[in-house]
């Protein structure tokens, strides 16, 4: 939940007024929601300290919207009638009444306004929002509405539309129904990103599920303009604009719960396509343990989140999960006795109890001169999204010196050669020897499917492929997925994180102050016990949660 604004109740002190929660139950449930994000709300629900419908009313009152019982109230038809299946299905709101030219509409979050702006423009009409059961509400949508139509079915129905005015094409009921059917699907199937990729004669939409792309069934070429101009009016984009790269947002609540769409529109030889980023909050738990990072590593990361001073780096390529893994130390640090503050390209979460300040570098509003800032916020720890130049990692060291703990992300191959990559921005080997306290390289593998696993024995020609690596395997039966219908015949269901931690000690930063390679670094590192990524990796295949392959792709010798 956010900070309130200024006046308006905590929503967990209106349910104790209300005599639906406990005053203990609300301090667990804030602490729980400090470690693992999430709204207050239901946080208390998923505890058993209070039930939907109190948390409706509450929600309702903080707002200073009214509340309904949706189980006593029946819709008017020509409320129905004004909103389409697929957005109420999608935006999770049921039309109940017109009342002096205003649609009044139930919903579950009333601090969502993007929804009640959406819902105008596409209505034509002023939208007031009441507050229902998130419960009743998902069951009178189904019974009001009947079951949402399918990808397949809004495809087809789309293929009539003409395309030569993009802009009333956009608008068209069919083109809405279908962007919000494959944006549905996409969140339900647990997709990262959805591409919308145009070529000269083909229009394709795949999704990134687990890291991996997949195709599902796309619209013909001429759909093209009006979806991508359906998406730039959702995010409030100018869809006059095709010759230059737009960013923008997407704020919607699916089945009751937000999510952030992050959209990119990139124009091409062959037109405009866009990746849209899903940000779904409830879909990840901010917790080292529930995000599957386990044993000696789970308390390595626990311990640097207790420094006192120092830097802690987490480097991988994008998409490797480098700042969820951040965001859960965070969390892990998040007490009210300290004070953190991150400054984020952009913020992905918003994370109760941290102070977070997003970055506008068109307006000179950096990572270096954010953090100059910050500083002077007598912050006891500090998260900076991404060290990109030497500017900034001066200013992180310079952070570092005077007291404070710095989290950042940082783009090399692996934990040994970031040192290399530090002393390359133009930092001074007795600083950085002085500063660096850990370097986690992490890479995401994808784990096999439990649905469709099966054992076997490793073959001999994938064993040699290991090298010298073979003989964690040898011996062993391992697990693979055959594929199903749960893991879209890939075999896999999830992801898992794998680490390579580089613990500085006297002996590295020796080493480090004589000028040793990268090569000499890790040679020393795996002497005193680094784990590399491979070796990480294959410790996973050995206990059936990946395979081999997955190895393979993700990591080097």
């Amino acid at each position: 939940m956010s900070a309130p604004a200024e006046g308006r109740r905590m929503l967990g002190q209106i349910l104790k007024a209300h005599g639906a929660a406990r005053e203990s139950d609300i301090q667990r449930a804030l602490a729980e929601q400090r470690k693992q994000g999430g709204l207050i709300g239901q946080v208390l629900v998923a505890m058993g300290a209070t039930d939907q419908a109190a948390v409706a009313r509450a929600l309702a009152e903080q707002a200073g919207l009214d509340s309904v019982d949706l189980e006593q109230v029946v819709p008017e038809a020509d409320a129905l009638a004004l909103v389409d299946k697929s957005i109420a299905h999608t935006f999770g709101v049921l039309p109940l009444r017109v009342e002096g030219g205003t649609l009044v509409v139930a919903l579950t979050d009333p601090l969502n306004q993007a929804v009640l702006e959406d819902l105008s423009f596409s209505v034509g009409t002023s939208v007031r929002g009441v507050v229902g059961n998130p419960e009743q509400l998902k069951a009178a949508v189904l019974q009001h509405y009947g079951a949402e139509d399918s990808l397949e079915e809004a495809l087809a129905a789309a293929k009539a539309v003409d395309g030569s005015d993009p802009e009333a094409a956009a608008q068209s009921k069919p083109v809405v129904r279908l962007l919000n059917s494959i944006l549905h699907r996409a969140i339900r199937d647990r997709a990262s990103d959805v591409h919308f990729e145009v070529y000269d004669t083909s229009f394709r939409i795949r999704y990134r599920v687990d890291g991996a792309l997949y195709e599902v069934e796309s619209p013909p070429r001429h759909l093209c303009v009006p979806l991508i101009s359906r998406i730039k009016v959702m995010a409030n984009l100018d869809i006059t604009e095709v010759r230059l790269p737009q960013d923008g947002r997407i704020e919607l609540s699916i089945d009751g719960r937000p999510v952030d769409l992050r959209v990119a529109t990139l124009p091409s030889q062959a037109g405009e396509g866009a990746v849209l980023r899903i940000l779904d909050r409830s879909a990840v738990s901010l917790d080292l343990t529930a995000l599957g990072i386990e044993g000696e590593t789970e308390a390595t990361l626990r311990a640097l989140t207790r420094l006192p001073h120092g830097i802690v780096l987490v480097t991988g390529p994008t998409g490797s999960g480098k700042t969820t893994t951040l965001y859960a130390m965070l969390a892990e640090a998040n007490e009210p006795d300290v004070k953190i503050i991150t400054v984020e390209d952009p913020v992905e979460y918003d994370l109760e109890g941290i102070v977070q300040v997003p970055i506008h570098e068109d307006i000179g509003v950096t990572y270096a001169a954010v953090l100059r800032s910050i500083l002077r916020q007598d912050p006891d720890k500090i998260l900076v999204g991404e060290i990109r130049d030497g500017e900034t990692a001066s200013t992180a060291v310079e952070a570092s010196l005077t007291g404070h703990t710095v989290f950042a992300t940082i783009h090399t191959n692996d934990a040994p050669s970031t040192v290399a990559r530090l002393l390359d921005m133009g930092i001074e080997p007795f600083l950085l020897t002085a500063t660096l306290e850990a370097v986690v390289a992490q890479r995401l593998v994808r784990t096999v499917c439990p649905d469709c696993a099966v054992e076997v024995e490793p073959e001999e020609e994938l064993l040699l492929e290991l090298g010298p690596d073979a003989g964690l395997l040898r011996g062993r039966r391992i697990r693979y997925g055959r594929g199903c219908a749960t893991c879209h015949h890939t075999g896999y269901k999830g992801r898992t994180a794998i680490h390579e931690l580089l613990l500085m000690d006297d002996d590295l930063r020796s080493l480090i102050q004589k000028g040793a390679s990268t090569e000499e670094l890790r040679r020393a590192a795996q002497g005193r016990g680094m784990r590399s990524l491979r070796g990480a990796g294959l410790a996973l295949v050995a206990s059936g949660r990946t395979t081999v392959e997955e190895v393979l792709r993700e990591t080097l010798s």
